[in-house]
Order: C-alpha cells, then structure tokens, then sequence
C-alpha cells in the first residue's frame, strides 16, 4: 500500500479517550502505555499488573504536577484464548507488551460508533479526537504500522496474531480485488510506535460525547 492510497481510503483517524484525557494529550502527547508509566514513574508490581497482564480494570495514574491518567482496562482480552491464537512463540505476557508499545487510533468511523455503543462505554461520557491523517503520516510515517485484527480483543473465538500483525504502510497488502480479501486487506487499527508526542497540531477537533450530546472540546 502506498501512503497515498492510505490517506484516500481513510484522509480521518479517531483516537477515543477516557473523559478528562484531553488536557493531559494536549499537554505531553499521546503516549503510549508504556511511556505513560515512564512518565508517572511507576515501577516494580503495578508497573507488571499493568503493562504485562490482563487488566481487569481501568487504573487510573497519579503524580504531583500531572493531570491524572487514566490506563483502560483490556478485559477483551481473555488469556486462554489469546494464548492458542498467538504465533512465532510469542506468549500472552509478550503480546501486552507489544500493545502497551503503541498508540492506537481507529479508521473507520462506523467502528468507533460501535464502540461508543457499547456497554462498557454507553454509560459514561467519553472523549473523541478526530486527526487528519495525511499530517500524522508526514510527522510520524516511520513509526506507523497497519492492522487488520482488532488486536485488543479475543472475542469470538480470536484471531491469530504475532509479529507480522503490525505492518509498516508498504508491507501491507493492497493488490486488485475485494477490500477485505486476502489480497486486500481490510484495515482496522492505525498505531503508531511509543505515541504522538504533537497529537494537538494534527487534531481536526476533539468533542466529549455523553448520551448522545456532543461538546466542542478543541478547537
């Protein structure tokens, strides 16, 4: 795939942020989790419970001189089934890890839509940030990778998963046919490495959404 033909297929990315999370990505970037806990110095068992496993829960990051974090939980992830799926030897402590490396935006709306609607999100209020695509990959191209799973989740029995999930933008296959087919995949998530440190220089807008209501939060 060329960058071109990414930015005509999805010219808009959208990052959903826990409510408050705005002021703190405006300020330090979006980070990634792991540079979140760099940040917040957070270290030994929490650091492990949070970057390294299952999190049942959302954790919620505190240090003197910083808006709080918010870390959501991923309880999507079902370890059984994410260890029968993993591939190239990787296991599910490894596979967090990867995750907890990367800033994850979605490109297509109607999937954030989905998500908005679902339990876990319904019932409380949430931030979007809308990004133009073209300026994050004129920053950040070298840190971008494509792909096709919703990498976060093991519902519905789970999809293989390894080192080859995450594409940079010319690995990814874009041959004539189907989007969706195995010659053209479909994209689902766009990461970036470690995060975007100037999120607020390509953001489109950025509004909180609490039932059904949206407010302008930027610009």
């Amino acid at each position: 795939m060329t960058e071109d033909e990414l930015v005509e297929r999805h010219p808009r990315l959208w990052h959903m942020a826990a409510d408050g999370g705005w002021d703190g990505i405006r300020e330090n970037g979006l980070m990634s989790v792991t540079r979140l806990l760099d940040l917040y110095e957070v270290e030994g068992q929490p650091r492990f419970a949070i970057e390294s496993a299952r999190r049942p829960q959302s954790v919620v990051l505190r240090k003197d001189g910083l808006p709080n974090a918010v870390v959501r939980d991923n309880k999507p992830m079902f370890e059984s089934v994410l260890a029968k799926n993993l591939q190239d030897g990787l296991q599910p402590r490894e596979w967090y890890e990867i995750l907890n490396r990367k800033s994850f935006f979605w490109v297509d709306h109607e999937r954030l839509v989905r998500l908005l609607g679902a339990r876990a999100y319904s019932g409380s209020p949430q931030v979007v940030i809308e990004v133009e695509t073209r300026k994050l990959l004129e920053r950040h191209r070298a840190d971008v990778r494509l792909c096709a799973i919703n990498s976060g989740q093991t519902l519905y029995g789970g999809q293989p998963r390894g080192l080859s999930t995450f594409m940079r933008i010319e690995d990814f296959p874009s041959d004539e046919g189907k989007v969706g087919s195995k010659t053209r995949l479909r994209i689902v998530e766009l990461v970036v490495e470690g995060g975007v440190p100037d999120l607020a220089e390509m953001v489109v807008k950025v509004e909180r959404l609490e039932d059904g209501a949206a407010t302008r939060l930027w610009p």
